[in-house]
């Protein structure tokens, strides 16, 4: 499907969308450009007849290599619905890879004041019991999995006859040490998780209001600290933002979710898992770069993002990856 306004607009004339969202056929509707990310397209349009907000969503690729990446992401959301803390899914149409979900209010987060809000977030988001037939990915070793991912990642890059020398280099160290850190470990309860937070994803309104998680592009049943990891690892903190937490800062955080849980789970066990998955994250992070840098070659790329490229050529950096090779893998 194209993504001009005028297209969009004539699909929401279709007999299916209109009954699909109780739209009578002699009311007009009008879209906006909301925001988009690498796979994804958000644009913002009233219902005519009752005044919602609401977000058509349309997706345009799969990290997770899914036929139906979009019904992946609006089942997800149903699952979520109870916690209230995602946005309410509405309609689905997998053939043309679109969704529509609830439009909601906020601010994006910030990690300097917002830490609190957000561990508040994601223990009531981790709390949402997970149904045995539920369709998310649920990977035996997770930590393993992600390990999986980064070679995949890297190897786009590797394999590329772009790219510079140094960085495929120091690529291959990361892989090879984080393979030799890696081993099997008993792992803590499963929930549901997002497993790719960043500031951009929360909607904040302060205390005692309703604060949000949206973006659910890449769920999985794993661990709550795969979450924590990937909220506090310094290649997602200085994504969009110029902050890196101080580890006082980070161990913080987890004590601020572990009491937001109620103390059902022990904090010397959730801040060790913590700091494994955040030690991943960070070679997650480089390596989807790597392979985000070789598809932003390719001119005719649905999503071109400057500022989103920019970044991932800051992280491919020789003193981006030292720092990173120092901090966690030295």
């Amino acid at each position: 499907m194209n993504f001009t306004i005028q297209q969009i607009e004539q699909y929401a004339a279709s007999t299916r969308f209109r009954e699909g969202l109780a739209i009578p056929s002699g009311k007009s509707i009008k879209f906006s450009m909301l925001g988009q990310g690498e796979y994804n397209i958000n644009y913002l349009f009233t219902h005519p007849v009752n005044g919602q907000k609401l977000v058509l969503r349309i997706n345009t690729g799969s990290q997770m290599h899914l036929l139906d990446q979009i019904g992946y992401e609006y089942y997800a959301l149903k699952l979520l619905e109870n916690s209230t803390r995602t946005p309410k899914p509405y309609y689905l149409d997998s053939e043309n890879h679109l969704l529509v979900m609830e439009y909601l209010p906020g601010r994006a987060l910030d990690y300097r004041t917002d830490l609190k809000l957000a561990a508040e977030c994601l223990a009531q988001i981790h709390s949402v019991n997970v149904p045995e037939d539920c369709h998310l990915i649920c990977p035996d070793d997770p930590l393993e999995a992600m390990l999986d991912e980064c070679q995949q990642m890297a190897e786009v890059y590797l394999r590329s006859d772009k790219g510079e020398k140094k960085t495929k280099e120091m690529l291959c160290r990361l892989l090879d040490a984080a393979k030799k850190h890696g081993k099997k470990e008993q792992q803590m309860s499963r929930c549901i998780i997002n497993t790719e937070l960043n500031s951009g994803n929360f909607l904040i309104n302060g205390e005692g209001k309703n604060n949000y998680l949206i973006d659910w592009e890449k769920p999985l049943i794993g661990e709550a600290a795969q979450d924590l990891g990937h909220f506090l690892a310094p290649t997602t903190t200085y994504w969009k933002t110029d902050v890196l937490l101080t580890k006082e800062q980070k161990h913080d955080f987890v004590k601020q979710y572990q009491s937001c849980c109620k103390n059902t789970v022990e904090y010397e066990e959730l801040q060790y898992r913590t700091d494994r998955y955040e030690t991943m994250t960070c070679l997650r992070g480089v390596t989807w770069c790597a392979m985000a840098w070789v598809e932003y070659q390719d001119p005719n790329r649905p999503i071109q993002n400057q500022a989103t490229y920019q970044k991932i050529r800051d992280y491919l950096t020789e003193d981006f990856l030292n720092w990173i090779w120092n901090s966690y893998f030295a």
